[in-house]
């Protein structure tokens, strides 16, 4: 009987070694060395301390900052721990009624808007932590913006403008905007 489990015992070892330790190290060293910013979860740091990171969306709700996508993660939005869509379908009820509440409050936010809404400002990304929104969404928000923070208009376009991302490999995806580093450089401007 040991002569028939010794292979199956040695192989299970080898194996557990090579993927369970072996490959997650060399993987992790390999990533830490090429991807260093990324490794470490994109961080963005001010004087020293991280606020936050590139790649998870952050809830902002002061009319004086633009607002990312709604986060359909729990406990709390744009959860890392709970990364997932809300898998509400467009038939359910509950789906309507958070879609129709956030239109609310982006219409009583500023109600002199007459441009067409985004649908990213009203509805959740399939991750729930989308830090980017699209230039229409950045658009949408530009003029309560600039009014809360008495700015030119052409200024809050100017920043909205320098904190674009162009599309991946100029053919991936759509431009989009990182709404903290838009907001942490409304935040930089000089009075």
């Amino acid at each position: 009987m040991i002569k028939h489990l010794r292979p199956a015992i040695v192989s299970f070892a080898v194996l557990s070694l090579v993927t369970g330790i072996a490959y997650p190290l060399l993987v992790t060293g390999v990533g830490q060395g090429l991807f260093p910013k990324q490794a470490a979860g994109s961080l963005i740091e001010r004087d020293g301390k991280p606020i936050g990171s590139e790649l998870i969306g952050q809830n902002f709700s002061s009319p004086k900052y633009f607002w990312g996508r709604p986060s359909a993660t729990a406990p709390m939005a744009n959860n890392a721990g709970g990364s997932s869509g809300s898998n509400q379908g467009p038939l359910n009820s509950a789906l309507a009624d958070a879609v129709k509440a956030r239109i609310e409050a982006l219409k009583a936010a500023d109600p002199d808007n007459t441009l067409p809404l985004p649908a990213d400002l009203v509805t959740a990304s399939a991750s729930g932590l989308d830090p980017h929104i699209t230039m229409a969404a950045a658009r949408y928000q530009a003029a309560r913006v600039a009014r809360v923070r008495q700015l030119p208009l052409k200024e809050v376009q100017r920043l909205i403008a320098e904190n674009t991302e162009q599309r991946d490999l100029q053919v991936l995806g759509e431009p989009r905007v990182n709404v903290l580093k838009l907001n942490l450089a409304l935040d930089g401007l000089k009075p």
